[in-house]
């Protein structure tokens, strides 16, 4: 009996990531980014435990590994696609592009479509066991929920508009599927001479935190990212 429970435990959790990717794509499409974030957030966290209890209970199955890159395509693919083509509605568009004005917040989707893409790719690349090719779909979602909820003024202001949001759609997309390999936050032990970048990583999120708050999340994506870059350069 106990086997039969346990052995649907990390499924069990996988659904409440995409039941928290529901809720957030709801709150999102309503134009209420913070509680989108949260339940982004909250996605984030049902994901992490899903594969650590997976491998704990030994429990790994084919089934899950479909049913997990379904919940993240929601969580992290259509609910942020959901919380950009809101924004799209009530940043500035310039005069030339005031004829496709109504068709421009659709492209939002396409961050849903390439995190279907990445996730793809990740399920069938054996490279990516113990790092990343192409941005990780947790951290696109938690970069565009936390540049929403914390640069939200700039962005509806008149210092920013639709061509400039289209261009972070377009650059975040390719990053989803780009050949550019990207660290792993897995410790296999605590030698600086095997994760001096993770600890780098580390020591540079705690300012970004405490001068931030929950608009450091995005800057963390890009500190993330550039550190993966340097990471590249120093091979």
């Amino acid at each position: 009996m106990a086997n039969c429970i346990t052995r649907h435990i990390p499924n069990a959790v996988t659904c409440c990531n995409l039941f928290a990717g529901c809720i957030a794509s709801v709150y999102a499409l309503q134009g209420d980014y913070q509680t989108a974030i949260l339940f982004i957030i909250l996605g984030a966290v049902f994901d992490f435990f899903d594969g650590m209890l997976a491998r704990l209970l030994d429990a790994r199955s084919p089934i899950g590994k479909d049913l997990d890159s379904l919940a993240d395509d929601v969580s992290f693919g259509f609910a942020p696609a959901a919380i950009v083509f809101s924004l799209f509605k009530e940043v500035r568009v310039p005069e030339f592009m005031s004829g496709i004005a109504d068709i421009i917040p659709y492209t939002a989707f396409l961050i849903a479509v390439f995190s279907a893409l990445r996730l793809a790719k990740f399920n069938i690349d054996p490279r990516q066991t113990t790092s990343f090719i192409g941005l990780p779909t947790p951290a696109n979602a938690l970069f565009w929920g936390s540049l929403v909820v914390g640069g939200y003024d700039f962005l509806v202001s008149e210092d920013f508009n639709a061509l400039y949001l289209l261009g972070l759609v377009a650059l975040t997309s390719w990053l989803l599927v780009a050949e550019i390999p990207m660290f792993s936050l897995k410790f296999k032990n605590l030698s600086w001479s095997d994760n001096k970048i993770r600890f780098l990583f580390l020591l540079g999120c705690l300012p970004l935190i405490l001068v931030l708050g929950l608009g450091s999340l995005a800057a963390i994506i890009i500190w993330y990212a550039f550190l993966s870059l340097l990471a590249i350069r120093g091979k």
